[in-house]
């Protein structure tokens, strides 16, 4: 068992910058330069941010391929932003101009200020019925079999067709943000793989977590030598200030996200190591934090692959060294979730592992 963890494939994904952490002038070579890195760290794709205050994520896709070779744009796709058909079409035409795959990061929801901002009351569970229409929609056309015709609660078509048809060998891989049992049960019915921000990983060692189909989580990772010089880079790329905790605790009350709502929650009075949740409290960035050398994030990762998850999105990368580090941890960590499983494997059958 600890053979197979070790050589079971884990989907990599980094992350491209928000427009707002970057010089206008500059933002587009920033992207690509970034992107360059990912995919020379062997990343499978990158994910492109999408809500009110981003840039728009498709001209950032096409910026990304333009940049790479094989690298493929995992884009953030909302329903209130685009028709389900324009999504295909965009899909279909970056698949037959440039041979490249696209991945959807599907969201229901976003901020409640963003939501209301565009006219949408839509409860939060029902906005996940929403998105599995939206993405069936999407997927009954880029399949090609003929016109599709769908008389939903949400969507209607009749007899419509996409053109160009996109290449069956690029059709784009589905993933959900979410950890509520909503978005469980919608991953599930259009068959995505769920990305949610993880606790601490011994808190997934009882078996006990919610999980349908193929997951994923989504954290940033600071990984060196040495706990010591890891350290070092983290406390400067996120020292603590004020004004970054205010910001942060007004946007959680313009949020009715259940994974946001958990790292707040965690974030109250703990000081845990590596996992560190001070860039989220400082409104740096939504996702926790590991932080330490090879083996102690290693440590952490380990038990994140040997409860069963087995996609990667991690932080926007501030230098090219950044990915080749976490590399490295992650090399580590496949080694070592083998290991776990099978200790886990033996606790509950009541015997030590060999």
């Amino acid at each position: 068992m600890s053979r197979d963890l070790e050589c079971t494939p884990i989907e990599l994904f980094s992350t491209a910058p928000p427009i707002d952490h970057e010089d206008a002038g500059r933002y587009l070579s920033r992207v690509s330069e970034v992107a360059r890195w990912s995919e020379q760290a062997g990343c499978r794709g990158i994910l492109v941010y999408s809500d009110n205050a981003q840039a728009d994520p498709w001209l950032l896709a096409d910026t990304i391929i333009q940049s790479t070779h094989s690298l493929c744009p995992l884009v953030a796709v909302q329903p209130l932003y685009m028709h389900p058909y324009t999504v295909a079409k965009i899909v279909a035409t970056l698949a037959r101009v440039y041979g490249r795959r696209v991945y959807l990061n599907l969201l229901a929801g976003g901020f409640v200020n963003d939501l209301r901002a565009l006219g949408d009351c839509t409860p939060h569970d029902r906005r996940y019925d929403r998105l599995v229409e939206y993405a069936q929609v999407i997927l009954q056309l880029l399949c090609g079999e003929g016109p599709v015709t769908c008389h939903g609660e949400f969507y209607q078509v009749r007899a419509l067709r996409l053109l160009p048809q996109c290449p069956a060998e690029l059709y784009p891989g589905l993933m959900m943000s979410g950890a509520s049992d909503a978005a469980l049960r919608a991953a599930a019915a259009i068959g995505a793989t769920t990305i949610h921000y993880p606790r601490p990983s011994q808190e997934y060692g009882g078996g006990g977590e919610r999980r349908i189909g193929d997951s994923g989580i989504r954290v940033g990772i600071i990984a060196r030598g040495d706990s010591h010089a890891a350290w070092e880079v983290a406390y400067g790329r996120f020292p603590r200030h004020r004004r970054g905790e205010l910001t942060q605790q007004l946007a959680m009350r313009a949020s009715d996200s259940v994974r946001h709502r958990q790292l707040s929650e965690l974030s109250r009075g703990r000081a845990a190591h590596p996992y560190w949740l001070v860039p989220f409290e400082q409104y740096k960035t939504m996702c926790p934090y590991l932080v330490g050398s090879y083996a102690e994030v290693a440590e952490e990762l380990a038990g994140y692959i040997a409860a069963g998850h087995r996609s990667l999105v991690v932080d926007v990368p501030q230098a090219a060294d950044d990915l080749e580090h976490i590399r490295t941890a992650l090399d580590y960590a496949r080694r070592n979730a083998g290991i776990r499983t099978v200790a886990r494997t033996c606790e509950r059958a009541g015997a030590a592992p060999a």
